[in-house]
């Protein structure tokens, strides 16, 4: 490393945070995101009540002081249960992206650097896995596997596979033609020290932006399948089931299916406006 190095990559990362603060959609969705991760984090804190406590009592009460935001048709607390269900939304959309991604990546750098009868092979199966629908895909998936978060995030995390595969393996072929690349070659140096140490770090803003962008749609994935009783199952609070229960008294009881619908709005659209932000500050052709 040399004594250059610490300097260079501090004016790119100054460069990159005065571009992201200046896009005041990013900081909105970034806001958006943290909030919904700290509120996950601190929800056996800050949940008024049992999300599973049944109270046939209290069935269908809309907001109040004693409800904020009422409660389903068991007379559980709603707040609590979006609260407590946010735990499980982030963490089969953070899961799901960072096991494609790995997986992806992997087979995306393999494919771009060597080519040939390898990069053939592993582009034809994301080209299969690509030809279906994501849902089509993950409802395939589950219904081999079983209705479960374990299951969904598997279903959830190969499709995302192709897709990290082939940005990672066009990435890969712009930074393996470039001439320094070739001169540690000459120099002797190990495809595997070649690949992780010089091609990987270049290529990392593609894979950090798709996967941002891609934690939105896994979130969306998740909550349809546990619409359709393919995902979470109950008495686990996941907005997607939230949303499946209250659907026969929305007519009775809007608040039941109103909070749960708003949450994943907010969510994906906070994940989508954050990872547009960072795909603009981390292209360096941006001079915004």
């Amino acid at each position: 490393m040399s004594l250059n190095d610490k300097p260079v990559r501090k004016s790119r990362w100054l460069s990159f945070m005065k571009k992201l603060t200046k896009n005041k959609a990013a900081i909105a969705g970034a806001t958006v995101v943290f909030t919904i991760m700290i509120l996950a984090i601190l929800a056996p804190l800050i949940a008024p009540y049992d999300p599973t406590h049944i109270d046939m009592s209290k069935k269908f009460q809309g907001p109040s002081s004693e409800h904020w935001l009422g409660t389903d048709d068991k007379g559980r607390d709603i707040l609590s249960r979006l609260l407590f269900g946010s735990r499980i939304s982030l963490t089969v959309g953070i899961l799901s992206t960072l096991l494609g991604a790995i997986v992806g990546v992997v087979l995306g750098i393999v494919a771009g650097y060597y080519g040939k009868w390898i990069d053939s092979v592993i582009m034809r199966i994301c080209d299969v896995l690509l030809a279906f629908p994501g849902l089509l895909l993950a409802l395939a998936i589950v219904s081999i596997l079983g209705p479960s978060t374990t299951n969904t995030i598997i279903a959830i995390a190969i499709f995302a596979v192709p897709t990290f595969a082939r940005i990672v393996r066009g990435s890969t072929l712009s930074v393996k033609k470039l001439e320094y690349v070739d001169a540690i070659r000459a120099m002797g140096s190990r495809d595997t020290r070649i690949i992780f140490k010089h091609i990987l770090p270049n290529i990392t803003s593609p894979i950090i932006v798709q996967a941002t962008l891609y934690i939105a749609s896994a979130i969306i994935t998740a909550s349809a399948l546990s619409f359709l009783g393919l995902g979470t199952q109950p008495p686990d609070p996941e907005w997607g089931t939230m949303l499946s229960n209250g659907r026969s008294y929305i007519a009775q009881a809007p608040h039941i299916t109103l909070f749960p619908g708003l949450v994943i709005l907010l969510v994906v659209v906070g994940f989508n406006l954050f990872g547009d932000g960072l795909r603009d500050a981390l292209d360096p052709k941006s001079k915004k």
